[in-house]
Parts: structure tokens; sequence; C-alpha cells
């Protein structure tokens, strides 16, 4: 057992009062946390535990509690060592919406998610939380580069796909920023939403929350890295959000037509981004089982990219070179 695991069961044993605690691993993340069930008696818990230096375990509490605050069910905080990164935490159970979502269910789930969705965007108090600006935005999507396309797949770029590929980019964080700046909670989909008893959705993994683009979770939900529905109906439940983030004020004299175009061109953004993310969880971290992910997620990127202009020679890059690389990796 690891001097971190003692040290964890100590603290959570002064905290319960019991010595034979049973810690059972929880659904991780692509994270350094690392989460364990604590089971005492009938009572079921949730403990964290996050190195100092390579996770700040002040931001989960901070929107933990903004969360909490307008009402949603985020999970409540029991007990915490910030010091030592260790938190103690309500269960909020084992449902992922990635394991029970069917065509049956997915409209009253993802009115449950949406509906929590718009009190995140109206209610949810943004001061204080770090601009996802510029930089940041540019940053992710030079990991699609790097660790994808470069490191990955191993594919040189000719000047000309080069300059398709930062002539994308370029649209992409223009329409980012041009958006209405709301609270984001940065991965809004089914991997962190749990079916719970009302409220419903618990809601998980927020730690990275930030000040930026009103349909970032919208995507995030609706163009799942890790689920696929048809285009006509993620149009369909994207047009009522607007409906929606319209009559609450999240939104002010916005036509449709645009925000969708917002939508579109930053699901392109997400999902580059998002690509480049598990390339580098496999070749970095040590973890391979996001590759898989790799074919759905470029997918969006060619479908939605095809349909605008200046979106054309990245989508093409990413059909004609990307997409088979994989392909012929996955056949070796």
């Amino acid at each position: 057992m690891s001097r971190r695991r003692v040290q964890l069961e100590d603290w959570l044993a002064g905290i319960v009062g019991e010595r034979d605690l049973v810690l059972e691993p929880a659904a991780g993340d692509a994270s350094f946390r690392r989460y364990w069930r604590v089971r005492t008696g009938e009572t079921s818990l949730i403990a964290m535990d996050a190195p100092p230096g390579q996770e700040d375990v002040h931001r989960f509490v901070d929107v933990a509690e903004r969360l909490r605050a307008v009402g949603l069910n985020a999970p409540q905080i029991l007990a915490r060592d910030l010091a030592r990164g260790f938190l103690l935490l309500s269960d909020l159970g084992e449902r992922l919406y990635l394991d029970v979502l069917s065509p049956q269910n997915v409209e009253r789930l993802y009115g449950d998610a949406l509906g929590a969705l718009v009190v995140i965007q109206a209610c949810a108090p943004t001061e204080g939380l770090p601009a996802y600006d510029d930089a940041l935005l540019r940053r992710e999507l030079g990991t699609f580069r790097e660790w994808l396309v470069h490191r990955h797949l191993a594919i040189g770029l000719s000047p000309e796909e080069s300059a398709h590929l930062d002539a994308g980019f370029e649209h992409l964080v223009a329409s980012a920023l041009e958006q209405p700046q709301v609270f984001v909670h940065r991965d809004f989909h089914s991997r962190n939403l749990l079916v719970t008893n009302p409220p419903s959705p618990g809601i998980l993994d927020f730690q990275d929350a930030m000040l930026g683009p009103v349909t970032y979770d919208l995507v995030s939900l609706l163009r799942d890295c890790y689920v696929a529905w048809p285009d006509e109906r993620v149009a369909r439940w994207a047009q009522g959000y607007f409906e929606l983030a319209t009559q609450s004020g999240v939104l002010r004299d916005i036509e449709e037509t645009r925000f969708m175009r917002w939508f579109d061109l930053l699901g392109v953004q997400r999902h580059l981004k998002a690509s480049g993310i598990f390339a580098r969880l496999m070749l970095r971290d040590s973890k391979p089982g996001y590759l898989k992910d790799i074919p759905r997620t470029l997918d969006y990127v060619v479908r939605v990219g095809s349909g605008y202009p200046e979106l054309e020679g990245l989508a093409r890059l990413v059909r004609m070179r990307v997409l088979p690389a994989l392909q012929a990796r996955r056949d070796d």
C-alpha cells in the first residue's frame, strides 16, 4: 500500500471514527485525482485524493460550493484537508449517463441536463473564474497539431496544409470569442453526469470551470466524444436550448442562425482539442483507453467543417490525412 493511501486512510478513520474502513476504487478520470468509495456501515461516501502540485483541490471546493448554492446536485463537501489534497464527499451514485443512455430515455435525461445547464449559465456566480481567452483557445487547438498529428501519427504537413490548419484555427477562435461569456463547466457530458434522485443530474468533474463561450457546455453534451446521436436530433435539441436560454436571459438579441453557427464551430474547436488530449493521454500519461474515441470525435470535425467554406481546408486535412493515418495505425 502506498504512503499516500495510508495517509488517506488514517485521515478518513479520524473523520468517521472507524479504523476498519472499506475503500473501493470509484470511477476515475483523465487527471491525477483518485476517487475511492468509502463504505462504513450502511453509508457510502466518496474520498478524493488530489495530490498537491498536480491538482488544485481549492478549485474543486470553490466550484462545488457555487453549484450547490444555486440548487444543483454537485457533491457536498463533508470534510477537507486542503493542504494534503484530501476531501470527503457525499456519494451521488454510480449511474453515469454514458452507461444508461438509450433512444428511449435520452429525451428525459437530456431534458434534465439542459435544465441544469441553463441554471448554471443563468444563476451560477462567475466572479473570479478564469477567462477562456484567446491564448487558451489557441493552446488547446495546438494539442491537436502537436500530440495527434505530429507525435502520435508522425504526419508531416505541407506548407499548404499548415496554412489551412492555421486559417481554420483563426476562424474557430474568433467564433468562440464573439459569443456571450457565461459560467462554463468544461466537461459537461455523459461521463460526468449521473442519474440521481431529484435534483438530477448529479454533476461531477467541474473543477476546471471558467468564464467562456455560451455554446461550450451545450456542445459537450450534445456532441459528446463518447456517444453520438443523429444530426437532426442534435440540431433540434440545440434549437430548443436556444429558446430556453433566450427566455432565461442568458441570450439577448441573438438570432438562432448565429447561435447555431457558434454551436457548430465551437464543436469543431472542442473536438480538435479533445482528439489531441486523447493522444496525449496515451503518449505522456500511459492511458491508451481514449484512443478508440478519436475517430468518432474527428468524424464530427469532418461533417461539420465541410459545411463551412472557411473550415473546408481543415476538414479536408482531417478526412484525407489524419483519419486514414489513424486507420492504418489500428490495422498494424
